[in-house]
């Protein structure tokens, strides 16, 4: 490969920080140890243990700790600690049904090793440049190269070609300590600019195979160049990111390309099975969500489709609907030894891809092969159950294994049914758990407490009694000198006793004044807390009696309306996600003049709920700015007024101040 001449736009930079120098040798080897699943299985956590001398175990430990801490809220996501996502190069590879297709970022600090892609007016002299078709068919020979089962060399047609920005594929773990590998996960290259190059490698008929090869040492054995990728199989992702570091053989199977692979076992993807069951245990409601592609369903049930390549655009509703009614007769579903009838929640058809499980929300013609649809039946509990059950009968002769996971309020806990054993059962081993409630909340005690000093209140009050004698022996001429000295007495002994001897009372409401600060944040935040819970009920009824509790009657639809809104989740559907965090960050109350008792506060915070569907977390976090008006009814405070001044959504992995409009 020619070297590349001097740059006119983009200046050459000599090598990237060692810590993006990740060895490729030493990344593939250790990229079948260096996964990690935050699970609440001791199995996948503790096993590296075992193999471990005592300072690597305190290393792990601090690592696992460090992962933890880093993913916010109990969740099922897979995490990738390979770095490869963030790797200086990226390459995304489409096995199309006539070419291979790539998506490729070049990293500015390594034009010089794909100098055949750069453009001639990034140059400060192109002259005696070879054209860009000679240029191309060395960058297939000699640089990334697919090479098909019959030993074809693909040849490369451009796309595009253009300066860009990378795209931001962060890692939660980008610059820690492997403690397994002894590696830094690595983190993506300060200098964002990228060359972006989309390639076609044209071919005729359908390869058994493709062997990928990245551009290579002077040796031939490893790639000159760090390269991130993820490869599909049509719309089907055969690894999750790895790192490209040597030739890599895909077999692919054309009838059915959720089974194409790599002979490199390390190859992989984390969503092995399209088939999976998952059980949410939550108060109020058990959810069952089943992930199924539609081309297992043909062996279950009559698509109804009018072809047998593809599901038309016309035909996704009906078919969505056959399938959701379809799995409300099937995998039976015991509460605490009782059958439930379920509610048919949602059915969407989904994609599995690098970001987890995602809801196709924009209607497109879809394989059949490809096409991956999520069920979500739920059933209605008075709070937690003991135990839950589900009688999975859905086995192919190629799945045999189905991935089931059940998730409660400790998080998730994964498993396995077969056809040999195919109950997945839930029991209930929560520890020290409060089922979530809403409750009123009281006017008394909340608006401060009266001190009151009794030893100098009875001081006074024999004080009192011996004026009235002292008044009275005047009146008959008798000696005051003895009651004045005990009155005297009394007076010192009160001063004396003021600061001690005091007990507290709540302050009526008659005597009610400014609430503190401490007070008001006190206040907001428990009705507040009570408006978020009574969303964790599913009836409609019940969120309002429960909301009833803590909102005017002539505020109870607005509230309802505004919360619906502010915390559906449309990555998951329109989904509500459940509040899990509440933080005030300011409350003013002003005292009302007019009417009983109430207060207009000026309140900030933020609420940050959750929604988890076929095991993956979404998460919602609002920011508001509002000032609701709480009075005093029947002796306990409700809400009768609330104006949003302003409404925030923000990164909760972000600082407090980071905040960015919706």
């Amino acid at each position: 490969m020619t070297e590349l001449p001097s740059l006119r736009a983009l200046p050459v930079i000599a090598s990237a920080p060692p810590s993006l120098r990740a060895h490729p040798r030493h990344c593939e080897r250790s990229e079948a140890i260096s996964e990690l699943v935050i699970l609440r299985s001791p199995t996948i956590l503790v096993w590296p243990l075992l193999l471990m001398n005592p300072v690597s175990k305190q290393l792990y430990v601090v690592f696992l700790l460090m992962a933890v801490l880093a993913v916010p809220a109990a969740r099922a996501d897979w995490i990738n600690l390979t770095g490869s996502e963030t790797a200086p190069n990226i390459a995304e590879i489409y096995v199309l049904d006539d070419r291979v297709h790539v998506k490729l970022e070049v990293y500015v600090g390594d034009l010089d090793k794909f100098a055949d892609l750069v453009p001639d007016d990034w140059l400060r002299d192109a002259s005696g440049r070879e054209s860009l078709e000679e240029r191309l068919e060395r960058f297939s020979r000699e640089g990334l190269q697919f090479v098909t089962d019959a030993g074809e060399q693909l040849i490369a047609e451009v796309v595009t070609i253009e300066p860009r920005l990378r795209v931001d594929r962060q890692s939660p773990f980008a610059g820690m300590i492997n403690p397994i590998t002894r590696a830094r996960v690595p983190d993506a290259p300060a200098d964002k600019r990228v060359l972006y190059v989309e390639l076609d490698y044209p071919f005729e008929g359908k390869p058994g195979s493709l062997e990928f090869i990245p551009p290579l040492d002077e040796d031939g054995n490893i790639a000159s160049a760090t390269i991130g990728f993820i490869a599909y199989h049509k719309s089907v992702p055969v690894i999750d990111f790895r790192y490209l570091g040597a030739p890599a053989h895909l077999t692919l199977d054309w009838s059915d390309p959720w089974y194409s692979k790599f002979k490199n076992v390390n190859l992989k993807r984390h969503h092995a099975s399209a088939l999976m069951t998952f059980l949410y245990v939550e108060p109020y409601e058990v959810r069952h969500e089943i992930l199924t592609r539609v081309k297992d369903l043909e062996e279950w049930m009559d698509l109804g489709l009018r072809g047998d390549e593809f599901i038309e655009i016309d035909e996704l509703e009906p078919l969505k609907q056959r399938i959701g009614e379809f799995m409300m007769s099937r995998n039976p579903v015991l509460i605490d030894g009782e059958a439930v009838d379920p509610i048919l929640d949602r059915t969407n058809y989904v994609t599995v891809g690098i970001k987890g499980i995602q809801i196709l929300e924009v209607p497109e013609r879809l394989e059949i092969s490809t096409a991956i649809v999520g069920v979500i039946l739920t059933y209605i509990t008075d709070g937690i159950p003991q135990e839950v059950t589900v009688d999975w009968e859905l086995f192919t002769d190629q799945v045999q294994r189905v991935p089931a996971t059940s998730t409660d309020p400790a998080g998730p806990l994964p498993t396995y049914v077969t056809a040999d054993d195919n109950v997945h059962t839930w029991t209930n081993y929560l520890k020290n758990y409060t089922l979530p409630t809403v409750e009123t909340v009281a006017v008394a005690g909340s608006i401060g407490q009266l001190e009151i000093p009794v030893a100098s209140a009875g001081g006074g009050a024999l004080l009192l009694l011996l004026l009235v004698v002292i008044a009275s022996r005047r009146k008959h001429g008798a000696s005051l000198r003895l009651p004045a000295i005990a009155a005297g007495v009394l007076v010192a002994a009160s001063a004396a006793a003021w600061p001690f001897a005091r007990v507290s009372v709540d302050r009526p409401t008659a005597l009610a004044g400014t609430l503190e600060t401490e007070q008001s944040v006190a206040l907001v935040e428990t009705v507040l807390r009570n408006v978020y819970r009574a969303f964790d009920f599913r009836e409609e009824d019940d969120v309002y009696d429960k909301l009833a509790l803590v909102v005017s009657g002539d505020l109870l639809a607005d509230i309802y309306l505004q919360s619906r809104q502010s915390l559906a989740v449309q990555q998951a559907g329109g989904a509500q996600a459940k509040v899990k965090e509440l933080e005030i960050r300011e409350a003013i109350a002003t005292r009302r003049d007019e009417g009983d008792l109430g207060y207009d506060i000026r309140a900030q915070w933020t609420a940050m709920g959750t929604v988890g569907h076929w095991g993956h977390t979404h998460i919602r976090q609002n920011l508001y700015d509002a000032i609701l008006t709480v009075e005093s009814i029947d002796g306990v405070w409700k809400i009768t007024g609330m104006e949003v001044l302003e409404e925030t959504r923000i990164d909760p992995n972000a600082p407090a101040t980071a905040a960015t409009a919706p």
